[in-house]
């Protein structure tokens, strides 16, 4: 054994050529008092002793539980692409404002600090052939840990499933990293593992463990073969920048639907204004998403007793009374306040826009308009022309048809011979002997294969709603045309994907990765080997010692 392998073996737990005449009990540094102290709860000086069964059993735990905490933590920050959404769907309910991914990711952070920390105990301890006696305490919170887990996991998929394909998504654009990451930590593990495989006398579980861990390592160095992220593609493929829609404007720098929110979705260069369009009671198409105008308006200081009524039950003249701006302040809604300081005054003035006075605007400025229009309630005086007087607002403010991009569904035909110039929508899937040049879809429903044949058939294809550079990345190479974007301001930014993969790089990168952790897993299991053995040799010069002294 050379230098580094003494070195080794002494931050292994074992004895070196120095320690000849030290003691068995002492073996080890006296840091791993302190590290069994903490795993067991106990000030009371240890005994060496072999680890039971049970207690190895409960390391496995250890390790299990803390990849189920890893993996949870990774599904809370997939979740804050869409958190807002969430957010919206608890105001609604509740009434109350929060946002919930700073709550589920401190969570999860927490929970996934704990199994690291107590995780690295279990392997020091391991690595320095200490016994194992994790305290009840840690017994107990480990549970916490899983019962807390599968309630988020639970909930999620009984409130928002849909949120999983988010996480496919994310996984499939991010498996190259995975991989690698995965490698690495798996070929750590094995000094522990080597150390236990040659330890411990108990064979049938040694080599269980030992071959579900080369079953891992195996799946874990060929599975490259099957991953398919569209961002491993040469640079000279890579589709044109997706194109941004500003989803309300720009949300995060103005209150939704405003024309502020307008305004700062043209000086952060987006193209189109995407919108949703409600009918007053006196028939003035007017801009709101919700409902109910208890969200995004003071409604319950101005009109306290019909601040639950639906908002088109409501006159143009009504609407003019409400502030559509304070709760931006009050609420904080995408935690932009801070950056809106010097236009403070500006935010609170804001009403509720009337369609015209939008559609002047995209005119002047020469931008497209995406609006989805909202029917009225049954017994509303709009219930059955809505389309028809939208139409015709539309017509009366002469903006070039061009500029209007037509989402709704009602009347389509009718719409289409009295606007031939109106770009037409579908918020559907393409189906066979269809003549449609656009869509509008949420990105959870196309994938990959689906955009880019979509794209060779020239169909326009934009994806609703990317607020994350990672996933505008993965869509810019999928091949999408645009996006609608709460965070425009951010990803005008991106010039180009968040990573781009040469395919043959990332073919490097597997093989050097692969034989690496290979090498590393082979010299661990070695190196422990010749450690066992050095100490095992020592034991028996300490024995013959102590038989010599007994004889003279």
């Amino acid at each position: 054994m050379n230098d580094a392998d003494y070195t080794l073996c002494a931050l292994l737990g074992y004895s070196t050529p120095n320690s000849k005449n030290m003691s068995q009990d002492s073996v080890c540094p006296s840091c791993t008092l302190c590290l069994w102290r903490l795993h067991s709860c106990s000030c009371k000086k240890k005994k060496r002793e072999t680890s039971s069964v049970c207690e190895c059993i409960w390391v496995l735990l250890v390790l299990c539980v803390f990849l189920f905490t890893l993996i949870w933590m990774y599904v809370t920050l997939i979740l804050k692409n869409d958190i807002h959404n969430f957010n919206e769907e608890i105001f609604r309910l509740l009434g109350l404002w929060q946002d919930w991914s700073v709550v589920l990711i401190t969570v999860a952070a927490v929970l996934l600090t704990y199994c690291l920390l107590l995780l690295l105990l279990s392997l020091c301890l391991v690595l320095c052939a200490q016994p194992l006696r994790l305290h009840w305490l840690h017994k107990v919170l480990l549970f916490v840990c899983i019962v807390l887990v599968c309630l988020g996991i639970i909930g999620l998929d009984l409130k928002w499933n849909i949120e999983w394909k988010v996480v496919a998504i994310s996984l499939q654009a991010t498996s190259p990293f995975l991989h690698i990451g995965a490698v690495i930590g798996v070929s750590a593990l094995a000094w522990v593992l080597a150390g236990y495989f040659w330890e411990t006398k108990n064979k049938v579980l040694k080599y269980l463990l030992t071959l579900v861990y080369i079953i891992l390592v195996c799946a874990l160095f060929v599975s490259p073969l099957f991953i398919s992220s569209p961002c491993i593609m040469k640079a000279s493929e890579l589709p044109p920048r997706p194109w941004l829609i500003g989803h309300r404007g720009a949300p995060m720098l103005a209150p939704e639907n405003t024309m502020m929110s307008f305004e700062k979705m043209v000086e952060s260069e987006g193209r189109v204004f995407e919108t949703d369009v409600m009918m007053s009671w006196d028939g003035i198409p007017f801009l709101m998403h919700d409902e109910l105008l208890l969200r995004t308006t003071n409604v319950k200081e101005v009109f306290p007793l019909r601040f639950r009524e639906n908002c088109t039950n409501f006159t143009w003249s009504d609407l003019q009374q409400l502030n559509a701006g304070e709760w931006f302040l009050q609420r904080n809604p995408f935690g932009t306040r801070s950056t809106l300081v010097d236009v403070e005054r500006e935010v609170k003035s804001q009403k509720i826009p009337s369609l015209e006075e939008v559609l002047l605007a995209c005119k002047n400025l020469s931008i497209s308009i995406l609006f989805d229009l909202r029917q009225p309630p049954p017994g509303h005086p709009y219930n059955e022309s809505f389309v028809n007087v939208t139409l015709d607002t539309i017509l009366k403010t002469d903006i070039s048809q061009e500029l209007v991009l037509w989402l709704p569904d009602d009347e389509r035909e009718e719409v289409i011979k009295r606007a031939p110039g109106f770009q037409q929508i579908y918020k559907r899937k393409v189906e066979k002997n269809d003549t449609i040049d656009a869509v509008n879809l949420s990105y959870t429903n196309l994938s990959v294969p689906e955009i880019r044949s979509y794209r060779q058939e020239n169909i326009s294809v934009n994806l609703y709603v990317v607020n994350k550079p990672w996933l505008y990345s993965h869509l810019w190479c999928a091949g999408a045309t645009s996006v609608t974007t709460n965070a425009i301001q951010l990803l005008k930014d991106l010039k180009h994907p968040v990573w781009l993969l040469d395919p043959y790089n990332y073919l490097v990168i597997w093989i050097v990765a692969d034989v690496i952790a290979l090498i590393h897993i082979i010299w661990a299991f070695v190196l422990q080997r010749k450690c066992l053995r050095r100490k095992e040799e020592e034991s028996e010069a300490v024995l013959l010692m102590k038989i010599e002294s007994l004889i003279s």
